[in-house]
């Protein structure tokens, strides 16, 4: 079999990809998958040729049969890896970075703010990766990290209601208390497609909710859709450090696109939280907004410090990977028909929004934030492109 390195292939960013490579997630409790059977149909139905490495999607329910009935190719990991495209979900594992290459355009969550050993060996490779959740509208949405921001942040509460309870840790606290008991108290740090859902599936438990942001323009956009017991606050630092330690849930959902998420609470604060309370930081994958949070998965995802339960899964939409991968590949499947279709440059011309997504591309950081993050400099997406 020919290795993936010795393969040639035409310019990576200006000519039609023509082969989708869709490898298997090794990422630990990863299931979901990059692609549905409908996504590959339509792709192939463009004249695109799709390998979907075997097995691949049982994690989400989606069987080999289903994607060869679909048109696709089944292959083994090498072969899914060789495609001119790689589509993937999470950010390439240690053992996966040999199949990076400078001839290669990859199409996935990178996260590079928190895993910047995935940084530097898509550096060193030359690949051009393109982050989902850095492709970013003219008014300023993110529209392809929001499908899995909606299924963190309505996760988050869930989670959380079960981590209060006593045998797992918490409290012994009902989200919603009962007639006469106080319910409990949530505080959201963030108003994002995260924070948004995380407080209204809180508020709908019938929890005293407190929605804290930067913007008030934000806040006053949500004032239509508030319910139950939530109040939205102007965030700050003084209200930060009054209002967390009353909280029985707290919840991390601050973004900044590409860099690392600002660290809103001091491990001062967690320790006046008090003991059984629960921090659900989804905000891990960008490192995290709390300072004692580290990253945790789903087969072991809790920690306690100072008496505090810490949730910190860095892909929380993998708990439910059926519902996770349809939601993903309903918008990144436009994106994909476009580079696969027309290249890379050609695909940005028609959708600008992906030049925000360039991250790395020939040795070189095109995104400012990640650069930032990285310590490196930055060039200008267009100008990678040359």
């Amino acid at each position: 079999m020919t290795s993936p390195s010795s393969r040639a292939f035409s310019t990576t960013t200006n000519a039609p990809i023509a082969s989708i490579g869709v490898p298997t997630e090794i990422k630990r409790d990863e299931q979901r998958i990059a692609l549905t059977p409908d996504g590959v149909r339509e792709l192939v139905s463009h004249g695109l040729e799709v390998r979907i490495q075997s097995q691949a999607g049982a994690g989400a329910g989606i069987s080999d049969a289903a994607f060869a009935a679909a048109g696709a190719e089944l292959v083994n990991a090498e072969e899914a890896w060789a495609a001119r495209l790689v589509v993937k979900v999470k950010e390439p594992q240690p053992q996966e970075f040999a199949y990076l290459r400078q001839d290669q355009v990859l199409f996935t969550y990178l996260h590079l703010a928190a895993y910047p050993e995935v940084g530097r060996a898509l550096l060193e490779a030359g690949t051009t990766a393109v982050a989902y959740e850095t492709v970013q509208l003219d008014d300023g949405s993110l529209p392809l990290l929001a499908p899995m921001s909606e299924i963190a942040g309505r996760l988050a509460a869930q989670v959380g209601a079960h981590l209060l309870e006593k045998p797992h840790g918490g409290r012994g606290v009902l989200m919603g208390g009962c007639t006469g008991v106080q319910p409990a108290r949530v505080v959201v740090l963030g108003a994002g497609t995260v924070g948004w859902h995380a407080a209204r599936v809180a508020a709908a438990m019938d929890a005293e909710v407190v929605l804290l942001d930067r913007s008030p323009q934000r806040l006053r956009g949500l004032e239509t859709a508030r319910i139950g017991r939530l109040v939205s606050l102007v965030s700050s630092r003084g209200l930060i450090e009054r209002i967390v330690p009353s909280a029985d849930l707290l919840i991390g959902a601050v973004l900044t696109p590409g860099d690392r998420a600002p660290t809103l609470v001091n491990e001062a604060l967690v320790q006046q939280m008090r003991p059984g309370s629960v921090i659900v930081d989804v905000a891990i994958d960008q490192g995290g907004c709390i300072a004692t949070s580290r990253e945790t998965t789903h087969t072991d995802p809790v920690v306690s410090i100072h008496g505090v339960q810490h949730y910190a899964v860095g892909n929380m939409p993998g708990a439910v990977p059926f519902t996770s991968t349809e939601a993903l590949v309903s918008v990144t499947l436009p994106y994909i028909l476009a580079i696969a279709g027309r290249g890379l440059a050609e695909a940005i011309t028609d959708r600008p929004e992906l030049a925000s997504g360039l991250n790395t591309i020939d040795g070189a950081v095109c995104h400012p934030g990640v650069a930032k993050a990285l310590g490196v400099p930055s060039r200008h997406p267009m100008a990678c492109l040359r």
